[in-house]
Parts: C-alpha cells; structure tokens; sequence
C-alpha cells in the first residue's frame, strides 16, 4: 500500500472509532430508556456501576475487530464483559435485563459501524 493508502485507511479507522464510540454513547442510553419503567431502570443502574465506561470501551473493541478484520475479537469483548458481571448480575436478577438491552444495542452498533467502516475501506482503498 502507497502513504496515501495508509492515510485512507486511517482516516477511515478514526472516523469508524469516532462514529462508533462517539454517537454510540448517545444510541445506547436512548434505547435503555425505552425498555421499561424508570424506577426500575434505575435500580438497575445503580448495580451496573462503570457501565458507561464499560460500553465505551466495548463498542471500540469490537468496531477495531471487525475493522482489522479480527471478527472472532467480538467474541472477546462478549466474554469478558460477561465474565465481569457474572456476579452482580447473579446478586441482582433486576439489572439482567438492562445489561442484556444494553450490551445488544451496543454489540449491533458497533457492529454496524466497524463492517461500514470495513466496506468503506474496501472501497477506497482496495485493502
């Protein structure tokens, strides 16, 4: 590949990561407030504590696996999320639901975007 070509697919890396994490951050909470009654969702995310950063941090894991063409990365992300909340989830059946709703909202957003960002690449720069 020519510097150009780099440059492309790095400006294409940057604006997946910026679209997936970035308006991610404002798609995920907008669905969690659809899912249910307030005084439950909050109870919920009183134990899910972190979760924001959790998700920030999901949806750029798996938006760069499936950008580098990694997608077995996503399985990563989902097992260690998973295995990092096993317990609270456990102690606290009222916060599954969220954490469900959550982590598919964020899965399928970054998902999205990550095999855009691929497609895009693939278009511009061939690679």
């Amino acid at each position: 590949m020519s510097t150009t070509e780099y440059l492309v697919a790095a400006a294409v890396w940057a604006v997946a990561l910026a679209l997936s994490v970035g308006l991610g951050a404002l798609v995920v909470p907008w669905v969690l407030r659809r899912t249910g009654p307030s005084a439950r969702a909050q109870a919920a995310a009183d134990v899910l504590r972190g979760g924001t950063w959790i998700g920030l941090l999901e949806r750029a894991g798996v938006t760069l696996s499936l950008l580098a063409g990694y997608p077995e990365g996503v399985a990563v992300v989902v097992a260690v999320k998973g295995l990092g909340r096993f317990n609270e989830l456990k102690e606290h059946p009222v916060a599954s639901e969220r954490f469900v709703v959550g982590t598919l909202a964020s899965l399928i957003w970054a998902a999205a975007v990550g095999l855009a960002g691929r497609g895009a690449q693939h278009l511009l720069v061939g690679a």
